[in-house]
């Protein structure tokens, strides 16, 4: 561990009492994220209300000490991985539910909410808070933000970035920033409320949180359709995403995400590419609108079509999608993945040159994932205890996002940046963009305290 000065850590002391931790317990518990990096901070800060985040973040400016925010610690980048010598400001006892007002189609709530908790607060006012990435059940909404979380449902709802009102944050200095709120039209000024969503902690620490929501619909149905290849697929996808009946869910599972399915169980017919549908509506409108979205996934090179119409037969549709993600550790217990996007008419030329570095590096990779948004996860596979293969798992990936990038896309739709994507800025920004984002930061956080070697790289 590395030490702080003991004036500092008296000072801390001081202001939070028993809420700050050094015991190694506490120290390794805030050591990680799912990104498997691993760094223990010097001291575990958790703070209660405002003016604790306020006096900590203070701090931690005069004495110019690293201070790393962290929620549930679900994400994927290492975006939330201490900083050596840092404290940790772990959010998690701020996790109140101020307000649900149903008229203006708002909630107010703490960063270390739950999104899951969260949701079922939400369920008996008839509303939900889009983003649902897979970890919603334990993941907080403070990550959401930081990260710009999204989920199946962003094709339709959107990402965080666009079901947040206003925020309370905490800048670098230790000062409040106040921006939006309870309004979904505001032109006045810069918006800093989008600014500071997916900034990862960087810019300011998130302690209070204006949600949209949206009416919890009154049916639904799936739909799953399979294709020759990736082409027909991705065909289907523009037509699909053309019409004026947008899904609320458009997931693209490829050939081998298929051929996994069926060696754990699923029944799944042989295919190139399945694309997953869920349409939402009322009773009265939705076989219209399912009709309609239907009628967009038929054409050439499409193979079979199911329609579910009731709650059981939609779960089995969405039980084959589910059960990919735990498949995978079947192939190998390694996994980069990595959260690209790319314009939807390019996902056929994704999936194959994915695959001509799979032959390439002699290594399975699967893609799948949020076909109406062409945010598709790349999954590299390999057993770390191999050093051949994780040497050539480590130099896929730059091979992955110099193709994500010539083909006119970018390196995250929803996990961030972190360390993991950190050092590749460069090659997805030009000199003067970068150097526009480190003033941003530098305005915020003068002193580089927040969240320091994270999102940016060296400069």
């Amino acid at each position: 561990m590395s030490e702080l000065p003991a004036d500092f850590v008296q000072q801390l002391h001081t202001l939070l009492g028993a809420d700050l931790h050094r015991d190694s317990a506490s120290l390794q518990a805030q050591a990680g994220d799912n990104s498997w990096r691993e760094q223990r901070p010097a001291l575990v800060a958790c703070p209660r209300n405002l003016e604790q985040v306020q006096a900590v973040v203070r701090l931690c400016h005069a004495w110019r000490v690293p201070l790393v925010a962290r929620g549930a610690g679900t994400g994927t980048t290492g975006a939330a991985v201490p900083t050596p010598g840092s404290v940790a400001l772990v959010m998690t006892r701020m996790d109140r539910i101020l307000a649900i007002n149903p008229a203006d189609r708002c909630a107010v709530v703490q960063p270390g909410v739950l999104n899951g908790s969260l949701q079922q607060a939400l369920r008996p006012h008839g509303l939900f808070w889009a983003p649902d990435p897979s970890s919603f059940e334990s993941c907080s909404i403070g990550g959401n933000l930081a990260t710009n979380a999204g989920g199946p449902r962003a094709v339709r709802y959107g990402t965080s970035r666009d079901n947040v009102l206003g925020l309370k944050a905490v800048d670098g200095r230790g000062e409040l920033i106040v921006c939006g709120g309870p309004w979904t039209k505001d032109a006045t000024g810069y918006d800093l409320t989008h600014l500071l969503v997916g900034s990862e902690g960087t810019l300011a620490v998130i302690v209070e949180a204006t949600l949209k929501l949206h009416p919890l619909p009154a049916a639904r149905a799936g739909l799953r359709a399979f294709y020759r290849d990736a082409e027909a697929a991705a065909a289907a996808v523009a037509r699909i995403m053309a019409q004026p009946v947008v899904p609320t869910v458009c997931e693209f599972l490829d050939a081998r995400s298929l051929q996994l399915l069926r060696g754990n169980g699923a029944t799944v017919p042989e295919a190139g590419a399945m694309l997953l549908l869920d349409v939402e509506g009322d009773e009265d409108s939705l076989p219209t609108l399912l009709g309609t979205v239907g009628s967009a996934c038929e054409g050439e090179g499409l193979l079979e079509m199911d329609v579910a119409t009731d709650g059981v037969a939609r779960e089995r549709l969405w039980a084959a999608r589910r059960a990919l993600s735990p498949a995978l550790k079947t192939i190998a217990p390694g996994k980069i993945n990595e959260d690209v996007v790319v314009p939807v008419s390019q996902m056929p030329a994704l999936v194959a040159g994915v695959q001509a570095l799979s032959a390439r590096f002699a290594l399975p990779i699967v893609t799948f994932g949020h076909a109406g948004n062409g945010n598709l996860h790349v999954n590299i596979l390999y057993h770390p205890d191999d050093a051949g293969q994780n040497t050539r798992a480590q130099a896929a990936l730059p091979e992955v996002f110099a193709l994500v990038l010539a083909l006119g896309g970018t390196l995250s739709g929803e996990h961030g940046i972190g360390l993991a994507k950190r050092d590749f800025m460069p090659a997805a920004f030009n000199p003067a963009t970068l150097a526009l984002m480190r003033a941003i930061k530098h305005a915020f956080d003068p002193a580089g305290i927040l969240n320091p070697g994270k999102l940016l790289p060296p400069g």
